[in-house]
């Protein structure tokens, strides 16, 4: 496995993520890893995708930490969720017209986020809004539909991965 991609996979009843440094546990949907087929399923969408950009608290997280270029969040930040909403799967300010998640999370899994690139180009109402890579609850619960590591462990992988890095996400 090379730098070049952040690879994710079940292994046995658990799921691991290795971006060359070996397997590390990691989280995905509760509908686990296949094809994504609306909004709200739980799955993981497998395929090949873009890691398109971070985001990160910086209240919590220093800028310097993330080895990527990286857009600090903001209390009002929010991604939508609406699929007949015109910024479907897109950032936008709170409070918001439509159906919008709160990126600015008081339990930690927001700290650091990198949007995927799926349903983006072009964006399809109600394929699937708000998939990222981001922290993993302590117990590596099931996520709606998002890879999550461990916090280090998404840090060291962004230093270890380039800006035009890969998810590739399989059974």
């Amino acid at each position: 496995m090379s730098g070049a991609a952040l690879h994710v996979w079940r292994a046995g009843e658990d799921y691991v993520a290795d971006w060359g440094e070996g397997p590390h546990a990691c989280a995905v949907g509760r509908g686990g890893i296949g094809e994504k087929h609306n909004e709200g399923d739980g799955i993981t969408p497998a395929g090949l995708w873009p890691l398109r950009r971070v985001y990160y608290r910086p209240d919590r997280v220093a800028a310097r930490d993330i080895a990527w270029p990286a857009q600090a969040l903001a209390p009002h930040d929010g991604w939508c969720d609406a699929p007949g909403d015109s910024n479907y799967n897109r950032l936008v300010k709170l409070p918001y017209s439509a159906s919008a998640e709160n990126l600015w999370r008081d339990d930690r899994l927001y700290d650091v986020i990198v949007t995927i690139g799926y349903n983006d180009a072009p964006v399809m109402p109600g394929k699937g809004s708000a998939l990222f890579v981001h922290v993993a609850r302590d117990d590596y619960a099931p996520t709606e539909g998002c890879v999550a590591l461990a916090r280090e462990d998404l840090l060291r992988a962004l230093a270890r991965l380039s800006p035009q890095a890969l998810l590739d996400v399989h059974p």
